[in-house]
């Protein structure tokens, strides 16, 4: 019995292992992002355990960088909160399409879980080919969250020694980022044009100076996404075979 416990154990550590691994090349990625979101906390004011307790609570590194540039402008709390929970809204989104895969986990994993879910992890465990795991789902998001932490104490304290350390363009990984998140998805004709719609609205938009535009821009492009996919306009062929077997089958 106690054999079986144990080979389980390894099994399970194993398993947090290689999500550790598979998530590394993201977390990497994302070292600038935090240092940059540290060392900007620190120098719009905030205590280091301050600056700190953002990521370690928070979590979300947009959403971080803006509610820091609200702190320097004065916004309320009320307008932060709002401002935030807007941001993060697409996180909702990426509970749904979870729901079945987590909602049978024990409570306790699903706390766990649903924290350290990020674009990162959810984009990582789209991708695995296998079932979903909840160790590897921790390995690589307990993993990510650390090093995002680890990054951000660096930049605080890098920000406390070094001035203006956001103008070394760190900003760019946030881009690099969601570019490596976003390509390896669009595999259909549909999720092409949402790219594009997005890509196109959200640089217009924001010429024309237009209030919320990339929330303008988002919707939009969802809209025709849907479209394209719900009246099958360049639905891939692969897509259209599978349509046809389940319709035969």
């Amino acid at each position: 019995m106690s054999d079986i416990v144990e080979q389980r154990g390894n099994d399970n550590r194993s398993l947090m292992w290689q999500g550790t691994v598979a998530m590394m090349p993201l977390s990497i990625a994302v070292v600038p992002w935090g240092l940059l979101a540290g060392s900007y906390a620190v120098e719009s004011g905030l205590l280091v355990i301050e600056a700190q307790a953002l990521s370690a609570i928070l979590f979300a590194g947009a959403a971080q960088l803006v509610a820091i540039g609200m702190f320097n402008t004065g916004a309320s709390l009320v307008t932060m909160l709002i401002t935030t929970f807007f941001i993060t809204s697409r996180h909702l989104l990426y509970s749904v399409a979870m729901r079945e895969t987590i909602s049978p986990l024990p409570l306790r994993w699903r706390l766990t879980l649903g924290f350290l879910l990020t674009d990162e992890l959810f984009a990582l465990i789209g991708h695995r080919q296998t079932s979903f795991n909840r160790y590897y789902a921790l390995g690589a998001g307990l993993s990510f969250y650390l090093i995002w932490n680890l990054a951000s104490f660096v930049g605080i304290i890098g920000g406390s020694v070094i001035p203006n350390l956001d103008s070394l363009g760190l900003d760019f990984a946030i881009v690099a980022t969601f570019i490596a998140l976003v390509v390896p998805n669009v595999k259909t004709k549909p999720v092409l044009l949402t790219v594009l719609v997005a890509l196109v609205s959200s640089v217009v938009l924001h010429r024309l100076q237009v209030n919320g535009a990339l929330m303008i821009a988002s919707l939009v492009a969802m809209i025709a996404g849907y479209a394209a996919e719900r009246y099958g306009v360049g639905v891939s062929t692969e897509s259209s075979q599978d349509i046809d077997k389940e319709k035969r089958g």
